[in-house]
């Protein structure tokens, strides 16, 4: 299942949800059903065993509802979003524990990666998406909004300290849309499951026969080809990079996108750890991005730079 995340400046809810359902008896006693569905701007994904396929389907609807409600939190282009209101207002009061939760451990990998994670680029976002190359002092102008130090953030209220600051979760709630989603296909019974949004992916348990579940890092400038495989079991994986386009990738230190690499992908025990954190690397050069990625425990990467070299972190291993 190759990581290939199709970029997009924002979630999307879908209006008219199309689902699809494989199910695949792979032993007497065991199915393997995968249900997707095209939500955030990709196509969201998750394959799981069981022995009752009335199990399965209904732990994968509860998923994808819980889904849609983190969406509907999440969004920033959404008018009734919390996110929205928030980014409209410069605070929310008694925010949603969701939107509290994300942005409090948004400002955390914003401190971790001094700086090179920062959910306040949302206006330097826009200003790249427009589709014509911002001039410097449209990026000088944008750049003053952006600075997560001037974000607080708790269960009782989130502020923007700076008028016309606005936020955007890009880079870090569709890890944590995955991770809620896998906790409730578990709580739902089903033990083995692989949720895949695009590239964000968590792993469960394992696949059939009791092996552990395989992921493609394909590689954005040579379809088809994967420079390297994983295998993942109660993990998680994210890639950051110039797949579509890379221009919501942004550097809030310089207001630049970042040009070092086409790939960045890391590996870690949650799907929001690895969303930030590929994201956090993709805008540093690859020593910075290999010695952060060094300091975290349980945590390795593999980077694909613009020259076609690649980089890997000591705990990460290629597969034979």
């Amino acid at each position: 299942m190759a990581i290939d995340r199709l970029l997009s400046l924002g979630f999307e809810r879908v209006q008219a949800p199309e689902f699809a359902l494989e199910s695949l008896q792979v032993d007497r006693d065991t199915l393997l059903v995968t249900m997707s569905r095209p939500a955030m701007g990709t196509l969201v994904a998750i394959s799981a065993l069981d022995r009752s396929a009335a199990r399965l389907e209904d732990a994968m609807n509860r998923a994808f509802a819980e889904m849609d409600r983190l969406i509907a939190i999440f969004s920033r282009f959404e008018a009734d979003s919390a996110l929205a209101a928030l980014n409209d207002t410069g605070q929310l009061v008694a925010p949603p524990p969701e939107l509290a939760f994300v942005v409090s451990r948004a400002l955390r990998y914003h401190a971790l990666t001094a700086g090179s994670f920062d959910v306040s680029v949302a206006p330097l976002v826009d200003l790249f998406g427009v589709g014509t190359a911002p001039g410097d002092a449209d990026i000088a102008a944008a750049l003053a909004l952006v600075g997560a130090q001037h974000v607080t953030a708790s269960p009782r209220a989130i502020r923007l300290d700076r008028q016309g600051m606005a936020l955007t979760l890009d880079g870090i709630a569709k890890g944590y849309i995955v991770d809620r989603m896998a906790h409730v296909l578990a709580a739902s019974g089903v033990r083995d499951s692989l949720v895949n949004a695009g590239g964000d992916i968590r792993a469960s348990g394992t696949r059939e026969h009791g092996r552990p579940w395989t992921v493609g890092v394909w590689d954005p400038d040579a379809p088809g080809e994967f420079p390297d495989v994983v295998t993942l079991s109660n993990a998680a994986v994210a890639t950051s990079g110039k797949y579509v386009r890379g221009d919501h990738l942004v550097d809030g230190r310089t207001g630049r996108s970042p040009s070092h690499h086409v790939s960045v992908s890391i590996l870690a025990p949650t799907a929001i750890a690895a969303d930030a954190l590929a994201t956090a690397v993709f805008v540093l050069d690859a020593p910075r991005g290999l010695a952060l990625v060094e300091s975290l425990a349980h945590c390795d990467c593999l980077i694909l730079d613009a020259n076609g070299r690649q980089f890997r972190s000591s705990g990460w291993r290629k597969e034979p």
